[in-house]
């Protein structure tokens, strides 16, 4: 995306200039359609050129079994059984809900390393990565992983690239369920409306949208049959929220650094101006006395009384 598409970026306080208006996006995934097919993990893997090590069977249907550097989205598989007794399966696809309050971007100290743009995708541009983990810490979604090979955080772009051109993510193209569309926030808010009318007319009373208010909502929404325990979904947090290190981080921490780094700084140019000149360095080519022709002979330079003289002549 061009560069007026950026409406922040991290470890930076000046909004970019001549900032275009677009529409927010937004990826809304139906759990109650999804069969756990993996075909979004694949198309997300071609699409994007990962290719992560092969997992192994630890007794799941998760594979690999967590999120990594090479790979953006996984397949997240519950066994719940209700209060009647009967089992389910609930499965969701996970990956970066792009926030509209991102606390990745809060927590970052790299200027530019990770950036907002103005259809809401959060973006990383590993160019300017330290891979410092920071946004590993601010994200209340643990999603961010750092690569053992350039130590740089990758997460999902929301395949900004395809929405730049006017296309919709992979994972949404090769779904064959329909459970994940795609389009303006608004249009998949009310998309999300009509699934859950048709839920609850289904017998799923507490079926809902998440689009949690704690980070301002997300690019990336769900819709849960139990939207009021979204943490049966292989961990979703029921009430996400930025962590409150960022806040001490950004709020009180990071000025009393700045103030010790200057402090220091300070302190070492005046006790170099007090003290420096007075050094007196030592030569770093001293003169080397011939021991030869300096050597102390007793017999030679001895005094005795009882000559004449003085005995200091053979």
């Amino acid at each position: 995306m061009a560069s007026q598409d950026i409406i922040a970026r991290s470890a930076t306080t000046t909004r970019p200039p001549s900032v275009r208006t677009q529409d927010e996006v937004a990826k809304l995934i139906d759990t109650t359609k999804c069969i756990g097919c993996k075909a979004c993990q694949v198309a997300c893997s071609e699409w994007n050129e990962l290719r992560d090590d092969v997992g192994h069977n630890l007794g799941t249907y998760d594979n690999p079994q967590d999120l990594s550097a090479d790979t953006w989205t996984l397949m997240r598989f519950t066994e719940h059984e209700t209060d009647a007794g009967n089992l389910e399966w609930l499965i969701r696809k996970d990956g970066c809900l792009h926030c509209a309050e991102p606390g990745c971007l809060a927590a970052c100290p790299s200027p530019g390393a990770i950036i907002k743009h103005a259809n809401g995708i959060v973006d990383f541009d590993q160019d300017h990565c330290i891979g410092c983990g920071y946004c590993i810490t601010g994200c209340p979604f643990n999603i961010p992983r750092i690569s053992q090979k350039d130590h740089k955080a990758y997460k999902c772009t929301l395949c900004s690239d395809r929405v730049a051109v006017g296309l919709e993510p992979a994972c949404v193209k090769t779904c064959p369920t329909g459970a994940i569309v795609f389009g303006s926030k608004e249009d998949m808010k009310e998309h999300a409306a009509e699934r859950i009318v048709d839920l609850k007319s289904r017998g799923f009373e507490n079926a809902g949208l998440y689009d949690p208010a704690g980070v301002g909502g997300t690019h990336v929404m769900y819709v849960l049959h139990h939207a009021d325990t979204p943490r049966l979904y292989a961990g979703l947090p029921d009430h996400p929220a930025i962590s409150p290190l960022v806040d001490l981080w950004k709020g009180l921490s990071k000025p009393l650094a700045l103030l010790a780094m200057g402090a220091a700084v300070l302190a070492g140019f005046f006790h170099y101006v007090r003290v420096g000149p007075q050094l007196v360095e030592e030569d770093e080519h001293p003169v080397t006395l011939d021991p030869a022709v300096h050597e102390f002979d007793p017999s030679v330079h001895t005094f005795d009384p009882t000559k004449p003289g003085g005995g200091d002549r053979p």
